[in-house]
Order: C-alpha cells, then sequence, then structure tokens
C-alpha cells in the first residue's frame, strides 16, 4: 500500500509538472512499443494489442474477432486451457483478453521478480503466437456465444445498442456487434478464426505497452520476447472505410414488456485524432459527461423526476466513434423524457455553455485528472491507447494544458458546426410501435 500511495503521488506530480518518461522504440520485427520505468513497486503491468477488433469482421463472419481472442488463451503450444490458467496462478499472475471495436490483444501483470516475471511472459508469448484452436473448445465457445446471444434478444438494453449502431453506421463495420448475430456466429468454422487470426495478429500491427519494475534493456528483451514469433504481413493492413455522416434523423421505435424505456439519441461523433477533440468533449462534460452538475441531468432528473441518470459520451474511434446520449424511463413519461433530452441537446448547440459552466467543467476534469493515473494498470492502459492511435508521447503531459487552453467560442463553435439534433438517429424500446 506504501508503494501505491507514493506512486500515486508520483505520478500525480506528473501531471501537473509534465514529467511522466514515456519511451518508444521498435521491435526488430516491427512492432511498436511504448515503456515506463518505474520501481516504486514490484511488478509490471504490460499489454500486446492488435488491429483486431469488431470492426475487422466480414459481415458474414461477425463475431469471428471476438472469438478469436476468446480462443487464444484456450490452448498454446503444448498447453491446454487448464495448463495455463493453474501456470498463471502459480506465480500469481493476471492474464485477460482486450476488445473493442479497433483492437484486440491480452494484457498481463505480473510480480517482476525473475520466476513469476519469466513464467508468466512465456505463457504469454505461447498465447500470442502458437495458439492451437482446439476444435473441441471451439465448438463449446461457439456454442456459449450462441446461447449468450439468444439471452440477448431478450433484452432491450442489447436491442437499443444494436439498432442504434445500425442507424449510425449503416453497412459501416462499425455497426457490427463485438458477439457477432446468431446468425453468423453459427456458421463460424474453426478455419475462420484460424485465418482471422493469421490475417491481423502480425507483428508489424502489434502495439506493446509496458509499465513497472523494469529497466529499459529488460523492456526490450520482453517486447521482443512476445513479439519475434508473430506473423509477418506483406501488405498493409486496409484502412476502416470512411464514415457518412446522416442525411436525415431516423427515429426506430422496437416494442419491449420492459416497464423501462431505453432511449439513446447520436450521431457519428469523433476520432481519436480530431482536431476537434478537446471542445467537442469538453462541451460534452456540460451536456451529460459531467454527473449530477450535467444540463441533461438537471433537466431530466431534478426538475422533472423523468430517470435516476442520463448521460452522454463521445467514444472517440480510429474513425468517428458514436456520440450518445442515453436516457432510461418508465415507459409512460418516455415521450416527454425524450422531448426533454433533444430540447436540451438542441439548446446547447445552438447556445453552447455559459463561462461559469465551462470554468466549473474545467476546474472539475483537470482537478480530477490525477486520479485518471493513479495506478500503474491506468497509465498502462493510457500508454496502449496513444501507442495504437499514434497519440503524441507527450498526451499526458499535455493533458490539463490542452483543456485549459480550449476557449468558450471554440466549444459552442465546434458544437454548432459538428452536431446536428435535426439528424440525429433515435432509439426507443419499449416504445409505441416502430414507424
Amino acid at each position: 500500500m506504501k508503494g501505491l500511495l507514493t506512486l500515486a503521488c508520483t505520478v500525480a506530480a506528473s501531471a501537473t509538472n509534465a514529467t511522466l518518461p514515456i519511451q518508444q522504440w521498435q521491435t526488430t520485427s516491427g512492432a511498436r512499443v511504448l515503456f515506463v520505468e518505474t520501481h516504486d513497486l514490484p511488478m509490471l503491468d504490460l499489454a500486446v494489442d492488435f488491429p483486431a477488433g469488431a470492426s475487422r469482421d466480414a459481415a458474414d463472419k461477425s463475431g469471428a474477432a471476438s472469438l478469436t481472442l476468446g480462443l487464444m488463451r484456450a490452448g498454446a503450444e503444448a498447453l491446454g486451457e487448464d495448463e495455463i490458467s493453474e501456470r498463471l496462478a502459480s506465480v500469481g499472475a493476471d492474464m485477460s483478453g482486450r476488445f473493442d471495436m479497433d483492437r484486440a490483444g491480452y494484457g498481463l501483470r505480473t510480480l517482476s521478480s525473475a520466476r513469476e516475471r519469466d513464467e508468466a511472459l512465456g505463457l504469454l508469448a505461447a498465447v500470442l503466437q502458437k495458439p492451437t484452436f482446439p476444435q473441441q473448445i471451439f465448438e463449446r465457445e461457439q456454442q456459449r456465444t450462441l446461447a449468450g446471444l439468444r439471452e440477448a434478444e431478450t433484452k432491450p438494453e442489447v436491442l437499443a445498442d444494436r439498432e442504434f449502431r445500425h442507424l449510425l453506421y449503416g453497412g459501416h463495420p462499425y455497426s457490427l456487434r463485438g458477439s457477432g448475430q446468431i446468425e453468423t456466429v453459427a456458421k463460424l468454422r474453426r478455419e475462420d478464426v484460424v485465418v482471422f487470426y493469421r490475417q491481423h495478429f502480425t507483428a508489424g500491427d502489434a502495439v506493446v505497452s509496458i509499465i513497472g519494475d523494469l529497466t529499459r534493456s529488460e523492456a526490450g528483451a520482453i517486447a521482443e520476447q512476445l513479439t519475434a514469433g508473430l506473423g509477418r504481413r506483406s501488405l498493409p493492413l486496409p484502412a476502416l472505410p470512411p464514415i457518412a455522416q446522416l442525411k436525415t434523423g431516423q427515429t426506430s421505435r422496437i416494442v419491449h414488456p420492459a416497464t423501462q424505456a431505453h432511449i439513446l439519441i447520436g450521431q457519428p461523433g469523433i476520432k481519436r485524432l480530431d482536431p476537434d477533440y478537446f471542445p467537442l468533449w469538453l462541451g460534452n462534460y456540460v451536456l451529460g459527461g459531467g454527473g449530477f452538475s450535467s444540463r441533461l441531468n438537471e433537466e431530466i432528473r431534478q426538475k422533472r423526476g423523468y430517470a435516476y441518470s442520463t448521460y452522454s459520451y463521445f467514444n472517440p474511434l480510429a474513425q468517428e466513434g458514436p456520440f450518445q446520449i442515453a436516457v432510461q424511463t418508465k415507459k409512460e413519461q418516455a415521450e416527454e423524457a425524450l422531448r426533454v433530452a433533444q430540447d436540451t441537446l438542441a439548446r446547447f448547440v445552438a447556445e453552447g455553455p455559459t463561462q461559469q459552466e465551462l470554468d466549473a467543467a474545467k476546474l472539475n476534469i483537470i482537478g480530477g485528472f490525477p486520479l485518471r493515473i493513479d495506478s500503474n494498470k491506468k497509465i498502462q492502459d493510457y500508454l496502449s491507447i496513444i501507442g495504437f492511435y499514434r497519440l503524441p508521447l507527450t498526451y499526458l503531459d499535455d493533458f490539463s494544458a490542452q483543456i485549459e487552453r480550449v476557449t468558450l467560442e471554440q466549444v459552442k463553435e465546434a458544437w454548432h458546426r459538428r452536431m446536428h439534433p435535426e439528424r440525429m438517429a433515435t432509439v426507443i424500446v419499449a416504445g409505441a410501435e416502430s414507424r
């Protein structure tokens, strides 16, 4: 605990003094490596990520990406899944999968002492480089996925999210569901995940992020160990197609017996490297990202009692990830809650925040920033994002200054130019019949 507090204080100081020392290099196989050396705790956190998220699925094989990642640790080299788990447990290490629309990979937390570290890293290297995809386990996981998808079909929040992505992205890969669809997963074969693995888990696309009790030399050797045995790509991975903005507003109503209505409103939002990232992100804190102090919460919960919580957020990705407002309310008052949410959004886009609201948002965000990086694991997650999306190495050091520099006029201009309340997608589950 003493070491953790020391690290938190060190990092908190780094946040204000711009001193987080990120080192970056490439392995001999072409993988990018980001490393932060810290010896406050006798442990290390690392991850290896690939552009192998749900958006890399073919539409008719949706679900292959997620199934591939899960099966990689179900057998590697001569080891079965139980043996992998038992050997990780024997050294107190934790290995977990990481999966979203853009990325897939594995993270590892282990002690930095030689015996424990070497055993854990050997297992991770085997999982990354020599998965065996046993047929029997493939069939078991396929059936488990199908059972989960069938159960999800009964959940209003799942139905809302699926329809929302469909309205926002149409035929773009960002419309694909991470776990796939019943009809696509049912048709997958073991060969599909083997092909997906070979195409997407390659050395040149890998991003290795490491923080912990290591020297630069030791981190370099680990990065080589984890990537040297990966496949090589002769041609670059195709870029994701551009995203078309919505041309008209679209509303979908899905009948559901739940007593709570689930409402989603949104449009394609921002990229990770979007020039309007900070004005839009900061503005959203005022609109619906700032919890109880946000405008949506004030109008929908505090004034009218329509919902226990409501919020909005941007999910920046390689292409424009979704901007989304979410409201859950009683079915009987869904229409009124929807109207208030739409009016609040339209007024915010037209007028923007007040100077007082913006100043309060900056104060909260900057004041709370050290808590975003108060552990090795949190910093490692940021290293992974910085490496994968090629953000500046000074991203964490510059974050507070970037927020501070945003002006009221920049927020108003960005929201007025980029956000279109009249052309948003709206989904209401538990409402009236579809029309």
